[in-house]
């Protein structure tokens, strides 16, 4: 099977979904960009297309509202797109860190390559960090994607990862997730979006506040179904259980991911509390979840259906605490 990394490199310990190669730490970003393999660009063409087969070519045409993006490395093409999109070259995005982590602090982390180019990323630890009770740490991080073919807006997430386990979790408050989305019909300014992030990242004290009131909360085992029920099995609390549960191997594996089978999943800050509950779902989508591969776990828990599914449990889980 074909891998969906292209490339990617990691400074530090072994990121959670275990994949790239090792760089030493405070690398300049042209050693990250070549590592991580973005050192390309992507090119545009005209789209041409053969009308008929007379002759040995046919009649070849052109069709100008559209555009090919490829490759410039490979000349692999990577998406078909209308004249008006705005291409994000793979050194923007490891560029958008250059004076956050010279000037401000931040650590770049992990960058690499999906789908053979079409998606791509980088993410850096920002310094924040906070410790809840039973020496359970979680740290902040920012992290940059984007894609070529229309299927992510270059989008900064504030980000957290718990250490004790690698979960990784958007930073969200009241429902809405506290991401700078920028569509591809738009340019991208990197300093209009830092400007942006300022405000979002200013709100990790007021997000790992909620945390805290998750570690505070006790949970009986009829709540922890009825999380578990919502999140997994959209049944929502309080109606009448469905003969055939969907998603129940998914259902059974958080139980028991809860109960204690799970990293941290017995210290003081998880057990038995609406954090690990949260914790639970976490690890489950992050590293256990059935995916063709790892990478495409990786893809689905940041960018697609695994995302979504932490979410709702983060929303679950500040509701329960509410």
């Amino acid at each position: 099977m074909a891998h969906l990394i292209e490339q990617m490199a990691y400074v530090g310990a072994t990121p959670w979904h275990g994949l790239g190669s090792q760089l030493s730490p405070k690398q300049p970003l042209e050693v990250w960009q070549r590592e991580a393999g973005m050192d390309w660009q992507i090119k545009e063409s005209l789209v041409h297309f053969k009308a008929d087969t007379i002759g040995p070519l046919g009649t070849i045409h052109s069709f100008p509202e559209q555009k090919v993006l490829y490759r410039s490395d490979t000349k692999a093409p990577l998406s078909v797109v209308s004249q008006r999109y705005q291409v994000v070259q793979p050194r923007e995005v490891l560029e958008f860190y250059r004076d956050l982590t010279e000037v401000s602090g931040y650590e770049l982390e992990t960058a690499g390559v999906l789908k053979e180019g079409r998606k791509f990323w980088a993410l850096a630890r920002t310094g924040q960090s906070t410790v809840l009770k039973g020496n359970d740490q979680v740290n902040g991080y920012l992290l940059l994607a984007t894609s070529c073919d229309g299927t992510l807006a270059t989008t900064a997430t504030p980000t957290t990862v718990r250490v004790v386990c690698n979960n990784t979790l958007t930073i969200a408050l009241d429902g809405a997730a506290r991401a700078i989305k920028v569509p591809h019909s738009t340019r991208f300014d990197p300093q209009t979006v830092k400007k942006q992030l300022g405000i979002a990242v200013s709100q990790w004290d007021e997000f790992m506040y909620r945390m805290r009131m998750l570690a505070e909360r006790k949970v009986q085992w009829h709540e922890a179904i009825g999380f578990f029920m919502n999140v997994l099995c959209d049944v929502q609390p309080n109606c009448a259980m469905p003969q055939v549960l969907p998603n129940e191997r998914a259902l059974r594996k958080v139980q028991g991911l809860y109960e204690g089978q799970g990293k941290g999943a017995t210290l003081e800050s998880s057990q038995g509390t609406a954090w690990g509950l949260l914790n639970a779902v976490t690890e489950y989508v992050d590293h256990e979840r059935r995916a063709r591969s790892t990478e495409y776990r990786m893809d689905s828990a940041w960018f697609g259906q695994g995302a979504v599914i932490k979410q709702k449990a983060l929303d679950a889980a500040l509701k329960l605490a509410a």
